[in-house]
């Protein structure tokens, strides 16, 4: 059973969807069925319940999971502390950022933590908006600067980092794309489109309804940014986002408006309540000594 077949197994087991495994593992969601069904090959029946709408592990899925991850994650220790040792590096702390973030306007957190920390190194991993809080819990970060408000309660909410602005993304022939603003209110006569991220959490940016009440129509579906940018191009729907898209993600085909009653948007330092270590804390105190960013 070769590493990465494990690696791909071990992940379907966590996620239980074929796509957001895919997302996460950088390959096709149909690579990720070729391995599962050569796994069940090999092992003589199946390891997960498939259906329509659900994946679910089987029983022999749920041994086979349970007698691999320990030694997995043993593997993946192993492989860890050696590069550390490599790089005379004593720890590793991951960021997760929104469509792989905006590092080069947080250089001031990045730097003055490494010039503190010099035996830690800082690795900054890409999220996709759509699924915010599963790199957390799965591991694959050790935190994620993420917009507020967060009411998950198996997560932290830590020290913001910068607030900013909230524009609207649109077509670059929109009658928008002109205009020197735009109101929340504008939105009631256009199609936004939709993400399978948390409706409260989606709603501080993309709201569901203008501030008289008139209902938003929502539309085409988008889990990360790139998905949304192509989704506008297209003139399916325009998209709310926040201010550091225009200066990460500039095109031709795009264009980029001022809402201009579209409140601040707050960034903060979030964490798995259960995985707080002092890389963490270390570095929220990093960011609480620094204080909040106005980008």
């Amino acid at each position: 059973m070769e590493l990465r077949d494990i690696e791909i197994f071990l992940a379907l087991a966590e996620e239980l969807h074929f796509g957001r495994t895919a997302e996460r593992l950088h390959i096709t969601p149909s690579r990720v069925s070729h391995v599962i069904k050569k796994l069940e090959r090999r092992i003589g029946g199946p390891l997960f319940e498939r259906t329509s709408r659900t994946v679910r592990l089987t029983p022999v899925g749920e041994r086979l999971r349970n007698d691999l991850h320990p030694h997995y994650q043993g593997l993946q220790e192993g492989v860890k502390r050696a590069v550390l040792a490599a790089r005379q590096k004593t720890e590793v702390l991951r960021i997760g950022m929104i469509g792989g973030g905006n590092a080069q306007d947080l250089r001031l957190f990045l730097e003055t933590f490494a010039d503190r920390n010099p035996g830690t190194e800082l690795q900054i991993r890409s999220m996709a908006f759509g699924h915010p809080f599963g790199p957390l819990r799965n591991g694959e970060v050790d935190i994620a600067i993420l917009w507020l408000p967060v009411r998950e309660p198996d997560l932290t909410v830590g020290p913001v980092l910068f607030t900013e602005s909230i524009v609207l993304c649109v077509p670059a022939g929109h009658p928008f794309a002109g205009r020197e603003s735009v109101s929340y209110e504008d939105l009631a006569d256009q199609v936004i489109i939709d993400t399978a991220m948390p409706r409260y959490w989606s709603e501080a940016v993309v709201p569901s309804r203008t501030p008289s009440g008139r209902p938003i129509t929502v539309g085409p579906k988008a889990d990360d940014i790139l998905e949304a940018i192509a989704v506008v191009a297209s003139g399916e729907a325009v998209v709310p986002v926040h201010a550091q898209t225009t200066r990460y993600f500039n095109r031709p085909d795009i264009a980029y408006v001022p809402i201009h009653d579209a409140p601040l948007a707050h960034w903060a330092l979030i964490w798995r309540s259960d995985n707080e270590t002092d890389a963490v804390n270390r570095f929220a105190q990093v960011v609480s000594d620094l204080g909040p960013l106005a980008l």
